[in-house]
């Protein structure tokens, strides 16, 4: 108790823990950013090292085989400028006898070549230690084995994977080996037969395993399947891959090495393997199909880092006690000149401001803190009185936008009734005009009746589009929209005889457009909605069609899926440009200024559509023209 009373109380001993609490994470973050940092580094090294002893066993492997490819392209031409059996007997042999790297050797001809020895005849030399031995094999059925048939099949050399070479009752060598295996080819192209050298696994495996840069590393190499052909567990050896017993969810890892390996991929990687840790460098073995790994256990290549987190323990403890002795005899300094001030401030604190604090003549922090606090108070009477006008000019401000927004209301009402007024004013003088259109249509007879016809249908169209003009500015209303929406919202209406009105709308406006209709519902399907307002809606998209496509292809389909049916209306020509898409359903916005109509065509179809429940969308992927899309609950 007698210790946190102390601490409360004493004001340096408080910085000095806070400076402690503050430097104290500052150090560990440090140390552990170093911490990590050298194993970052550590694994860097390791990767490099890997690599350079992976790179270098690869070049010996590639050395190992490039010896017996050598020795093999080296004597095959010798094979087709002497197709003796005898010739074959002695190539076989002296590859075998002038190579060391090479195990065995096998010359195998085609079907019938020596006549005298019948449908077979197979050259082969196997290497026994010292002992070299050449026969004339005795006969199998060879041409199915994957060192003939695989090099016939590619029509070139190439290296087959490692199998076991016993055939009973032939010559075979004592170990698995892999081969180096050439077709034969005569000067016409035809097949004679393929020369075979043979190369032990077990000497292969040795030359990889000669060289570890850790003390539990080693070396792997699998086939194209996956198949393991060199590994330090024999039991794996061919009968296992390295997909074998692997679960993919557990060990996904491990499957992705196993398909980079196998896929000729070169490159380095963390996996678990048998539960342990391990970094994995890879790369194909150049001239085979094979992939030659180098596994690494993190235990050895982290060895010495973890050797490093003994020594931070130690530091860290150190480090601390260091910075708490010197914080606290430098706090215990720079506070001392302060109390002078608490007196001073306490009484400013509490709201006597007329207690003057003295200037001073230091230029250290302290003289510089007293120095503002005399400033400090010798403006705060002067900031009350600031704060004060501040606050009576803010009311008059927020009243003046009160007033305002009053007025902005006040001019939106006004608006509404204007075009209402105006709308209601225009369309009495528009309906005697139509019906005059129609008399003067039907009943003039000075002259001649198509003239007077072709006048009559110019007076009845532009008075129709007036007419649209004003249902467009009445409906933009709220009002406008509620009037009749709200009456007849349930309306049961059929969705095919919406449609043949619309296009007939369409027809009598736009008679040299071409106008078609699809559908896949019945006539007797209908819907629940607004007969009026779903007309007007799918007039307006069609009149649109008529007036900007090139007209050579307008069609309006209808679908029906479980939950909505669509009306679906498209045509061809420019469309509508990419940037003028978002602006397209906003109130009065026109693409073209000297265009007719007042920009409520597509805003006005929108709400309908949306207030009858659908939706209305253009469709993007359409490119020929214009697709617009309307949905609405079946």
């Amino acid at each position: 108790m007698y210790i946190l009373n102390k601490i409360h109380k004493s004001l340096s001993l408080k910085l000095s823990i806070g400076i402690l609490l503050m430097a104290i994470p500052v150090f560990v973050i440090s140390l552990g950013i170093l911490f990590l940092y050298s194993r970052s580094l550590v694994r860097e090294e390791s990767v490099e090292r890997a690599g350079s002893v992976l790179n270098a066993t690869v070049q010996r492997v590639r050395n190992y085989l490039g010896t017996v490819e050598t020795a093999t392209e080296s004597n095959s031409w010798f094979v087709l400028d002497n197709m003796h059996p005898d010739s074959l007997l002695a190539v076989s042999r002296r590859v075998v006898l002038f190579n060391p790297h090479t195990d065995g050797c096998s010359v195998t001809t085609e079907p019938n070549i020596f006549p005298e020895f019948g449908r077979y005849f197979s050259a082969y030399t196997v290497r026994d230690g010292k002992t070299v031995t050449t026969v004339r094999e005795a006969e199998y059925e060879y041409f199915v084995k994957d060192w003939y048939r695989i090099p016939v099949q590619l029509g070139k050399a190439c290296w087959i994977d490692p199998f076991d070479d016993y055939n009973e009752g032939t010559l075979s060598a004592q170990s698995l080996i892999a081969s180096y295996c050439k077709p034969l080819y005569r000067n016409d192209g035809r097949l004679l037969g393929v020369i075979s050298s043979d190369l032990s696994l077990h000497r292969l495996s040795e030359t990889i395993q000669s060289e570890h840069p850790y003390e539990h590393s080693y070396f792997m190499m699998i086939g194209q399947d996956g198949r393991f052909f060199v590994h330090p567990d024999s039991t794996r050896l061919f009968v296992q891959t390295i997909f074998s017993g692997v679960n993919p969810r557990q060990h996904s890892d491990l499957i992705a090495l196993g398909h980079e390996m196998t896929a000729g991929g070169m490159g380095n990687m963390r996996v678990n393997i048998d539960e342990v840790p391990c970094l994995v460098s890879y790369q194909p073995v150049p001239g085979t199909k094979w992939s030659l790994a180098l596994v690494c256990p993190q235990r050895d290549v982290l060895r010495g880092y973890y050797h490093l987190g003994y020594l931070l323990i130690p530091l860290l403890l150190f480090g601390m006690l260091i910075i708490l002795l010197l914080s606290r005899k430098a706090v215990a300094i720079a506070i001392r000149p302060l109390n002078q001030l608490l007196s001073l401030s306490q009484e400013i604190a509490v709201g006597r401001y007329d207690e003057k604090i003295a200037h001073t003549s230091r230029q250290d922090v302290v003289g510089r803190l007293q120095n503002s606090f005399a400033t400090m108070q010798e403006s705060l009477v002067r900031h009350v009185a600031d704060i004060q006008r501040a606050n009576e000019e803010m009311r008059q401000r927020n009243e003046e936008l009160t007033k305002a927004t009053q007025m902005a209301k006040e001019a939106a009402e006004q608006k509404i009734v204007f075009i209402q007024n105006v709308t209601h004013q225009i369309r009495t003088p528009l309906n005697i005009v139509m019906g005059f259109a129609q008399v003067l249509r039907d009943s003039i007879k000075q002259m001649p009746k198509e003239e007077v016809r072709n006048i009559a249908a110019m007076m009845e169209h532009n008075a129709m589009t007036l007419s649209r003009m004003v249902l467009m500015l009445f409906d933009c209303s709220e009002t406008g929209v509620s009037e009749e929406f709200n009456m007849h919202k349930h309306e049961l209406v059929s969705c095919n005889d919406v449609a043949h009105e619309s296009l007939e709308f369409g027809r009598h406006h736009f008679p040299d457009k071409c106008f078609r209709f699809e559908t896949s519902v019945p006539d007797s399907f209908c819907i629940h909605t607004n007969r009026l307002y779903l007309m007007r809606s799918l007039r307006e998209i069609l009149y649109n069609a008529g007036k900007y496509s090139d007209g050579k292809h307008i069609l309006l389909s209808i679908e029906k899926t479980d939950t909505v049916v669509r009306f679906i209306f498209e045509d061809t020509g420019v469309g509508i440009a990419e940037e003028n898409r978002e602006q397209m359903f906003e109130m009065f916005a026109k693409f073209n200024d000297l265009s007719e109509g007042l920009g409520l065509g597509l805003p006005l179809t929108k709400r309908h559509i949306d207030n009858l429940g659908g939706s209305l969308t253009l469709d993007t992927t359409y490119h020929d023209g214009c697709r617009f899309i309307v949905e609405l609950p079946v």
